[in-house]
């Protein structure tokens, strides 16, 4: 077996009764850390980050609810079931996780052949197949309680406590950056009403707490090599109770931006409403139905939602001294809050547009 960059011995002889024939680094995760197993057959196995994730039972626990839910629709569907969704391998003690013995968490998943991952949206049509995967997700667990899940990351999405987090980062000032970022400031204010807008929602009960991904990028869906169709979507670590209109907002807020997500020429930063249309009808396609009225009105509203807390986090975070996202120049994370309040503007110019694709897709 070749030499890893991190011992795997204990890991795989909780697998397996004999030695795998090949162990390597597998992919460009920036979590946890990915090897490939080579054995009866090919594998992924995992060390699971307990600095981002510190409670991986309960993270199983999730995933292993989430992908048998959605195994048990393929077979009724006469689907791929191998291929519908993750499949977490036990350990020889039958257990979904093996903890070592010094306390690190790993988990192991059939590699499922015949894939792919793309890592850049090169087209509307890319764009379209992504958000047809991640609707269909929706729709395959749509009448899962979600409730019963945990939260991997609490508060994650909660927009008012995002916004409670930069306000008291203000009051503290611990850096001596505010006088700079007065207005980043009074945009976020501007906007505090907008940002309890589907927590109010949900309280009222318009607004149906559902399964989420949150982090639905183009790299987190498995794709068919030879027909590129969707296969299924995968990291599903951040699966946790949430909205519908959360899980298609941060995809526009990163997919439609006419910029990369750190341009500093804010002229360049708009929302692609062709994009946005493109992402829009895959999204509705996958859904397939099992959204609400109030939740496909409330689509354009996620997307801005997600743009401006996104926005927030990056300047709670330039506020604090840049403790949270990795940052490659002075004044990266303040670069990041203005190109996403630029893109919010945007948004709320277009939102009558929004509002009118969304209309005639549904």
């Amino acid at each position: 077996m070749s030499k890893q960059t991190i011992d795997t011995r204990e890991a795989l002889k909780a697998y397996f009764a004999v030695a795998p024939s090949y162990c390597e680094p597998y992919g460009n995760g920036h979590i946890n850390d990915t090897f490939l197993v080579v054995a009866d057959q090919r594998y992924i196995l995992q060390r699971m980050n307990t600095a981002v994730f510190p409670h991986p039972e309960e993270l199983m626990e999730n995933i292993l609810g989430v992908t048998e839910h959605i195994r048990k629709k393929a077979e009724a569907a006469g689907g791929d079931v191998a291929r519908a969704s993750l499949v977490v391998v036990p350990t020889l003690a039958g257990k979904n996780f093996f903890r070592d013995t010094t306390d690190h968490y790993w988990r192991m998943y059939e590699f499922t052949e015949g894939t792919k991952t793309q890592e850049v949206v090169e087209s509307a049509a890319d764009f379209e197949s992504c958000a047809e995967a991640f609707g269909n997700f929706q729709q395959q667990l749509a009448d899962y309680p979600a409730h019963l899940l945990h939260e991997s990351i609490v508060n994650f999405h909660n927009t008012p406590w995002r916004y409670e987090n930069l306000m008291k980062a203000v009051a503290e000032d611990r850096c001596g950056r505010l006088k700079e970022v007065e207005a980043e400031v009074k945009f976020a204010r501007d906007r505090e009403q907008f940002c309890k807008t589907l927590e109010l929602a949900r309280e009222e009960g318009s607004l149906p707490l559902r399964v989420t991904h949150n982090d639905t990028k183009l790299n987190n869906i498995l794709f068919d090599e030879k027909t590129g169709a969707p296969v299924c979507v995968i990291d599903l670590d951040t699966v946790m109770p949430g909205y519908s209109v959360t899980d298609f907002g941060d995809s526009i807020r990163f997919g439609a931006n006419t910029a990369v997500e750190d341009e500093t020429d804010l002229s360049k930063v708009t929302l692609d409403l062709a994009l946005f249309e493109a992402y829009a009808r895959g999204f509705l396609k996958g859904c397939n139905g099992s959204l609400t009225e109030k939740e496909i009105e409330l689509l354009p509203v996620g997307a801005m939602m997600m743009t401006l807390e996104c926005g927030m986090r990056f300047l709670t975070d330039y506020l604090e001294g840049d403790v949270y996202f990795k940052v490659h120049r002075p004044g990266h994370n303040l670069d990041r809050a203005r190109n996403q309040f630029a893109l919010v503007a945007d948004m709320e110019r277009k939102m009558d547009q929004m509002k009118e694709i969304i209309n005639r897709l549904k």
